[in-house]
């Protein structure tokens, strides 16, 4: 391995819209990204809910319910 050619690797700190923080292996000193596991809806359980309401949703909207 040429260790001339090879980028720095840094503990990370990676930072979510949401406010949650964690450190992360990686070439780069700080990360910022928009959603993570504590706030995306297919780990928190909310994708459940939201493809239901959109079936009903559908359902009331094919035979005229409001």
């Amino acid at each position: 391995m040429q260790t001339e050619i090879q980028a720095e690797y840094y503990q990370a700190t990676v930072t979510c819209n949401c406010g949650n923080t964690f450190v992360t292996g990686s070439t780069k000193k700080e990360i910022h990204v928009e959603i993570c596991s504590k706030c995306h809806p297919f780990y928190t359980g909310q994708q459940k809910a939201n493809q239901a309401r959109g079936r009903i949703e559908q359902f009331n909207k094919k035979y005229g319910m409001k």
